[in-house]
């Protein structure tokens, strides 16, 4: 675990942009598996390119997010605006304001880089993603704030390939 916490404290960017565009990218497979019925290649060698690189482009806004977003919280407890906030209630506190104020914009960018990479317009279902800021992205990333922050980025990563199997799940029962 030393070299983990060695690796993502001394690069932080670069090993966040690596775990998303692995993880994530295996969350969209994952996702595509479950809806087919079958293990397949759903996306070409040059898709899967582009599917890591919007991770890895994501994993940077997310990153960046997650220090903010604990700043934002530490200085409205600073100034007296918070209630006196323990370990979860911190992290929770920090999850509701980013996936609220963030998630939306996250939501919008993952969709507008998913299009770009197919060539099309598709907006269809975005609603499903706004909602799941609320019902999987909130409380999962109450968990995530209450880990060490050097497990954080890893943890929201392993969420992003989560949620592609609980969608794959759902999407092949509506199919």
């Amino acid at each position: 675990m030393e070299w983990y916490i060695g690796l993502v404290t001394a690069y932080p960017i670069s090993t966040a942009m690596v775990q998303f565009a692995v993880l994530g990218t295996l969350g969209d497979m994952v996702s595509k598996w479950l809806i087919a019925r079958r293990l397949f290649m759903p996306f070409s060698p040059r898709m899967t390119a582009l599917k890591m690189l919007e991770w890895a482009v994501l994993a940077i806004c997310i990153k960046y997010a997650f220090v903010g977003f604990n700043g934002f919280i530490d200085g409205l407890a600073g100034h007296g605006m918070t209630p006196e906030l323990g370990r979860l209630g911190r992290a929770l506190a920090i999850s509701v304001s980013m996936n609220l104020q963030f998630g939306p914009f996250l939501v919008i960018a993952h969709r507008l880089l998913d299009n770009a990479i197919v060539r099309k317009s598709n907006w269809v279902n975005l609603d499903k993603g706004m909602l799941s800021l609320l019902w999987f992205w909130i409380p999962a990333h109450t968990v995530t704030f209450i880990l060490p922050k050097p497990f954080q980025i890893g943890l929201a990563a392993i969420w992003s390939t989560t949620l592609g199997l609980i969608l794959g799940f759902y999407n092949r029962r509506e199919s």
